[in-house]
């Protein structure tokens, strides 16, 4: 089925090294034109409401997914009905690679957090498209370096940083990859709770309200309707380094 061209997620700026996410997500838009028709002519599209599931971790899928429009995001269960969550998909990215490599269940979730449209592509077409498709192959083996590379320092910020480093680092590392720059401010391009900082940091959502409270008291951060504009860049690296 054809499949039209994702919108392009612009917003996506060059990891800083403030301490994670890497700076490749948009895989379609790095695709090689013959590339993406010749991907998007094996899958076809799925819509899904805000928090329809594309999969669920045990779930014996069988697809790799792009992501066409929306907001995915991908987590892990915890004890006590918590969720960890390990990152967004924004449009244009790729998500569901992992069992494409080695098969079996879902070890992962994946749900919309908006209204989203999604390519799935069989699994076996898929490798079968990496097998002669040198440039597209090499392309996602780095999508899924960067991604190892951003939860390793997640890990290791887990051990050894108290909460107010981790939020730091985590809002320098969201505006590095989902920020748009406006002078000396720059705009988080995705709506967040308290509760999914609190759950991409290990901590809970009273710690995180007040520590961005009191960000937004010093004037490092302001905060509509979920977004989050850091409004001193410096400082907040300042404190990510404490």
């Amino acid at each position: 089925m054809s499949v039209g061209q994702p919108t392009s997620n612009a917003a996506i700026a060059p990891d800083s090294g403030a301490g994670g996410e890497p700076a490749l997500s948009d895989f379609i838009g790095n695709l090689d034109a013959s590339d993406r028709e010749a991907l998007f002519g094996l899958g076809h599209e799925r819509v899904y409401p805000k928090a329809g599931h594309v999969f669920r971790a045990k779930d014996p899928d069988a697809n790799v997914y792009l992501l066409n429009a929306g907001r995915v995001k991908i987590y892990q269960a915890a004890d006590a009905g918590r969720e960890v969550i390990l990152w967004f998909c924004l449009a244009g990215e790729i998500f569901g690679l992992a069992e494409a490599a080695r098969g079996g269940r879902r070890t992962v979730s994946a749900i919309a957090c908006e209204k989203s449209a999604v390519i799935a592509v069989p699994r076996d077409a898929f490798r079968e498209f990496l097998s002669v498709r040198p440039k597209a192959a090499l392309l996602c083996l780095q999508v899924l370096s960067s991604r190892l590379r951003g939860l390793s320092n997640v890990i290791v910020n887990l051990v050894a940083d108290e909460v107010d480093t981790r939020i730091a680092k985590l809002i320098l590392r969201l505006g590095a990859r989902y920020g748009r720059r406006a002078g000396g401010v720059i705009l988080l391009d995705i709506p967040l709770t308290h509760q999914e900082i609190a759950d991409m940091v290990g901590t809970s959502r009273q710690t995180v309200s007040s520590v961005l409270s009191r960000l937004k008291r010093d004037g490092v951060l302001s905060i509509d309707t979920h977004r989050i504009q850091i409004e001193s860049e410096e400082i907040l690296a300042g404190l990510a380094q404490e």
